[in-house]
């Protein structure tokens, strides 16, 4: 869909906040960076930055809202053959060979894990949004097999898979950390993804899930 002149121009201002956000904290760290120096450094006005990010962590983790539709879009067009669960494995792989930014593990990226590490306004905004994915992806599991959406199958599967996930980025980031090669990092990510994919799908025998 084509946007008009005036959201294309909205987009273009949300972008240049969250570049310039991003390379400061990166550069000085999180906790160090105000508001002030961020309208600044993207020559807008401070209330220009909370009416496109209502939070500071907001600028930080800018594209969380994208990676969420990734995973619901994932779901909601599967092939009816394959398992919800098995979806979101093949998911990982292609994101992975497609080289999207939700799974880049570069030099690059750990300036990003690192100024997360360094803050612990970070970390926490990192747990909440980890638990808000969980929650949405049990939504769209038992979406997908038409159960409640509290179906506790669901909310199992989804928090097992979040953590699968979550310990397969730290690890694939910890991996090019020490050998400074994307091709490892990807490979530790993919084969945390497929083991623990494994284990889900034994938790969830005997539902639609897996």
């Amino acid at each position: 869909m084509q946007l008009d002149r005036r959201s294309r121009k909205r987009l273009a201002t949300r972008q240049a906040i969250s570049v310039a956000a991003t390379r400061l904290f990166v550069e000085r760290g999180f906790d160090q960076v105000t508001v002030d120096e961020i309208a600044t450094a993207a020559d807008v006005g401070r209330m220009t930055v909370f009416n496109h990010f209502p939070r500071k962590e907001d600028m930080f983790f800018d594209r969380d809202a994208e990676i969420r539709e990734v995973l619901l879009e994932a779901l909601r067009r599967r092939d009816p053959s394959v398992a919800p669960i098995e979806t979101l494995r093949l998911l990982a792989h292609r994101l992975v060979a497609e080289e999207s930014p939700f799974v880049e593990f570069s030099a690059r990226s750990q300036g990003f894990v690192e100024t997360i590490e360094d803050s612990e306004t970070l970390k926490a905004r990192a747990r909440a949004i980890r638990d808000e994915i969980a929650q949405l992806i049990a939504g769209a599991l038992s979406e997908c097999v038409r159960r409640e959406a509290s179906d506790p199958d669901a909310v199992m599967a989804a928090n097992l898979l979040s953590a699968t996930w979550t310990v397969a980025l730290i690890q694939a980031h910890r991996t090019f950390r020490q050998s400074r090669g994307t091709k490892e990092a990807n490979a530790a990510f993919l084969a945390i993804v497929d083991k623990g994919t494994v284990g889900v799908r034994a938790a969830m025998a005997g539902t639609p899930y897996a």
